[in-house]
């Protein structure tokens, strides 16, 4: 699947998601049960595969997102590691719960050419507590190169319920 066929696209409703899983979750934007979001259409990033504490996406290095030198730009390259980073750690959260990113630290290793090469970025969760939440993540190109890896920190919330659903 990529998230540019998917039939919607935009925020995920909070009454669906609040009595699943993260895996849950994730697993329905996959089989496009639930909106896709709109930066990953935007920046053909797409989700593969999908577990508990590991997640694997693919990105699209197409001449959109070339710096003037021709290298797929490191923006694009921290978007999709943060994506994979954070959704190892959402694929472990509890019903209810939702994660903010707080800290996130990229090591480039290598150039990305934009040639509209699919690349495969790993994430998986090192940590996951009941406030904060960290995974690594790592990035290569088409012939298996690793072109970037980082770690992230996340921090665990719970989905706040509106006044109607609380007074129930």
């Amino acid at each position: 699947m990529t998230l540019a066929s998917a039939v919607e696209v935009g925020p995920w409703p909070r009454e669906a998601i609040a009595p699943l899983n993260g895996r849950e979750v994730l697993e329905q934007m996959m089989a496009g049960r639930l909106p896709a979001p709109d930066f990953g259409v935007t920046m053909q990033i797409w989700p593969e595969e999908i577990g508990d504490g590991r997640v694997v996406f693919r990105g699209e290095t197409g001449e959109a997102f070339r710096n003037p030198l021709g290298s797929v730009h490191g923006g694009w390259i921290s978007t999709i590691l943060d994506t994979a980073m954070a959704c190892a750690i959402h694929s472990l959260l509890k019903p209810g719960q939702l994660y903010t990113t707080t800290s996130m630290t990229i090591q480039f290793t290598r150039a990305l050419i934009g040639d509209g090469q699919i690349v495969r970025c790993e994430g998986v969760a090192i940590h996951a507590g009941g406030r904060v939440a960290t995974a690594e993540g790592r990035l290569y190109d088409a012939k298996g190169r690793m072109i970037a890896h980082g770690s992230e920190s996340c921090l665990i919330m719970e989905i706040e319920r509106n006044k109607a659903s609380a007074a129930a």
